[in-house]
């Protein structure tokens, strides 16, 4: 079938498969840093429970089968070494079965650590993540050329991320529609990065070319993938500049990255592709089997597109094949800190010693400048951003939380940039503060040197000790 490859594509598809697996390898690395305090045997949310009362079939995972802590460091640290070996182009040497089986075994060993990640993993870049990495199992190795099928379908994850994440904004906050989000967004977003004060700080004209210019790139640009060449590259490339624009501006976890790794196979890079044996009957057949299974699963995400009540970040399917995207349907005005402290002291009194616990991404200390982390997520502080937006977000792992920390558990202290607290000594209290946040000026910064400014609002939890707290749970 000679319509059914496009070596013209070779060197993009090269790059995209190498860029991805640095996605995955990323992945699993957050999973294995971070999963015993989250979601372990001891974990805030532990995976034992959860999978007493879920289904596989609505959440098929390796750990439905089996939990242990360590099984669980088994599977991300061999998620980490499979990513690795992609990245170094492993899957090139094997034949052409070899290397899709290289393939799924990092998309199986994610989507089993999705599936069981509950409050943790529930962001869109996880399910974008499954997707994504589903269709490269299919994009063919050094024995083939790339598919015309799968280099559509990767530009229909595309279309459905950048227009989906347009369609939510101009139905959801009104200051899209009048151009003033970004008034406000750099200064609320879950978690700032080393730029985005300055960002904040442009001149408001600017920010309503920012947010036009997104409108653009989001809602026309992406039917221009469908577009013949040159055009679809030009399509492609303003994505990726745009998203580059957003890595400088923020911490987004790896959606930024995922989504400039989506736009290189629509971009077509130029290098003499080698001669390749003919493609097999079998391959093709298979590829053929996935598009039609893939464009059958696009019913839902696509009538929740056209929907007035589109909804964001939804998988249809408890395998994440094909989902829906969306971000920032709404920004908040004002920002909001939960702020955790303990005290040494037998007698909690408002005079008493209260350390304040450091979080190593969300603002704390004013004086401390935000850094940059993404790709790497930092489960825990993206969810004290929600916690600070209204209690209910925190309600199944915040006293958990308190209780790890009274109990100085050395996995949850990990998590953290700094505990006030040495290990051998527990603090007797912890309690939680509500601040408002907002950025300095120029000449605030000048004079304080803090990038911050922040008011008590009022209290969030009241002092409490580890006795209390497990009475309540």
């Amino acid at each position: 079938m000679d319509w059914f490859t496009a070596s013209e594509y070779w060197m993009s598809r090269l790059v995209f498969q190498r860029a991805l697996a640095v996605l995955y390898l990323v992945a699993f690395l957050t999973a294995a840093l971070q999963f015993r305090a989250l979601m372990g045997e001891r974990g805030m949310l532990p995976v034992p429970r959860f999978v007493e009362r879920m289904p596989f079939k609505r959440a098929p995972s390796l750990f439905q089968l089996h939990y242990s802590d360590r099984f669980f460091a088994g599977c991300a640290w061999t998620g980490c070494a499979v990513s690795a070996a992609l990245v170094a182009g492993l899957d090139s040497l094997l034949p052409l079965w070899g290397g899709m089986v290289l393939w799924l075994v990092p998309w199986v060993l994610y989507l089993s650590i999705v599936n069981v990640g509950q409050t943790w993993y529930g962001f869109g870049w996880e399910s974008l993540l499954l997707e994504v990495g589903f269709l490269a199992v299919f994009l063919g190795n050094d024995e083939v050329a790339p598919p015309v099928l799968v280099l559509f379908l990767l530009r229909w994850i595309l279309f459905r991320v950048e227009f989906g994440a347009g369609l939510i904004k101009m139905r959801g906050d009104e200051c899209w529609r009048k151009l003033t989000c970004l008034d406000h967004h750099h200064e609320t977003q879950p978690m700032p990065g080393p730029l985005s004060w300055f960002f904040h700080h442009l001149p408001r004209p600017l920010h309503r070319v920012e947010v036009a210019a997104n409108h653009v790139t989001q809602l026309v640009v992406p039917f221009l993938l469908f577009t013949p060449q040159p055009v679809a590259t030009a399509a492609a490339s303003l994505m990726i500049l745009t998203q580059l624009w957003l890595v400088l501006s923020g911490n987004f976890s790896w959606l930024n990255w995922i989504t400039i790794v989506l736009a290189v196979p629509a971009v077509e890079l130029p290098a003499d592709p080698p001669s390749v044996p003919g493609t097999p009957l079998w391959y093709e057949v298979l590829v053929l089997a996935v598009a039609a299974l893939l464009a059958g699963l696009s019913y839902h995400p696509v009538r929740n597109m056209l929907s007035r009540r589109q909804v964001m970040n939804r998988s249809f399917d408890p395998l994440h094949l094909v989902n829906t995207y969306g971000a920032f349907g709404s920004v908040s005005r004002v920002r909001y800190e939960v702020v955790v402290e303990g005290t040494a002291d037998g007698v909690p009194r408002e005079d008493s010693d209260w350390r304040e616990y450091e979080f190593k991404g969300k603002p704390g200390d004013p004086r401390h400048w935000p850094r940059q982390f993404a790709p790497y997520h930092l489960r825990l502080d993206w969810m004290m951003w929600f916690a600070a937006l209204s209690p209910a977000y925190a309600g199944s792992w915040f006293g958990a939380l308190v209780e790890r920390l009274l109990e100085n558990d050395r996995d949850t202290l990990r998590l953290l940039r700094r505990s006030p607290f040495p290990p051998d000594a527990p603090p007797r209290y912890v309690r939680a503060r509500l601040f408002r946040y907002r950025y300095t000026t120029w000449r605030e910064l000048r004079e304080t040197g803090a990038c911050w400014e922040r008011t008590y609002v009022r209290e969030y939890l009241p002092p409490t000790r580890l006795a209390e707290v497990a009475q309540r749970s």
